[in-house]
């Protein structure tokens, strides 16, 4: 005997869609980074059919602070079309763009071993103009504009270009800290400034209120929402040669992912 239509339907259990956040921060470049044109189909279909709510399994050391924002800012604006509720869980790393995903989310859970936080702009560099004098080496460089060759590693360092270049990383670090105090409003403690790029584990960032407690997607999700839900994955496929690491541009993912998540030392 077939089940009518309308039977089927009501039968189905709730879902919960997740979304998955795993690597660094990045633009649409080499396609190998987190970024909100390849993420935007998948986090669209996670909402599309308006589960009971969004979980964000998210594991990422940074990257791109623009990027960070588009991303964060679509799933916020999901979230309000459709009020669903959608719920952070933290594995190894959410550090700087990392963090700004998670504060995307209504609430924020961690491991106890999770890293979190890194509120800040970094930017590096090498300077090489002492080794090319010592091989006698010119360097010759031709710019319309003065500062056209703004921070050059083959030149010595000036002060006018560094402070050009805190002048770029201040508004940045600004927008960084209005997102977090928007999202975490009250959850903050008054008078401890958490927007140093310092970073702590666990049940340091719950006390600190960058995170809302210890739990897990599984567990807390049907705490939450009943036993009997079904939890919908949602992640980005990558071409088969970039999952097999085949491919040059595969290889220099794995060592920038690899070389971001060393700096949080979250190894066993």
């Amino acid at each position: 005997m077939r089940i009518p239509l309308l039977t089927r339907l009501l039968s189905r259990k709730p879902r919960v869609a997740v979304i998955r956040l795993s690597g660094t921060i990045g633009g649409a470049g080499r396609g190998g980074g987190l970024n909100d044109a390849a993420l935007a189909p998948m986090i669209e279909r996670a909402f599309r059919r308006k589960p009971v709510a969004v979980a964000l399994s998210i594991n990422s050391p940074g990257g791109s602070p623009v990027q960070s924002s588009l991303i964060a800012a679509r799933i916020r604006r999901l979230a309000d079309d459709k009020a669903v509720p959608v719920h952070a869980f933290v594995e190894d790393v959410a550090a700087s763009g990392g963090y700004w995903l998670a504060c995307a989310a209504d609430d924020i859970w961690a491991d106890d071993s999770s890293i979190l936080g890194s509120i800040g702009v970094i930017t590096a560099g090498f300077g090489f103009h002492q080794l090319i004098d010592r091989w006698g080496i010119e360097r010759r460089v031709h710019t319309a504009g003065e500062s056209k060759s703004t921070l050059d590693p083959f030149r010595p360092e000036r002060p006018e270009d560094v402070a050009r270049l805190h002048n770029i990383l201040e508004p940045i670090h600004q927008a960084f800290k209005n997102h977090v105090r928007a999202r975490r409003g009250g959850r903050l403690p008054e008078g401890r400034d958490l927007f140093t790029g310092e970073f702590w584990a666990g049940r340091e960032a719950v006390a600190l209120g960058l995170a809302d407690g210890i739990g897990h997607l599984v567990p807390h999700m049907k705490q939450l929402y009943g036993d009997k839900i079904a939890f919908e994955v949602h992640s980005v496929r990558r071409p088969l040669l970039r999952r097999l690491g085949m491919s040059a541009e595969a290889v220099l993912d794995a060592a920038e992912d690899r070389a971001a998540f060393q700096r949080f030392g979250t190894r066993g």
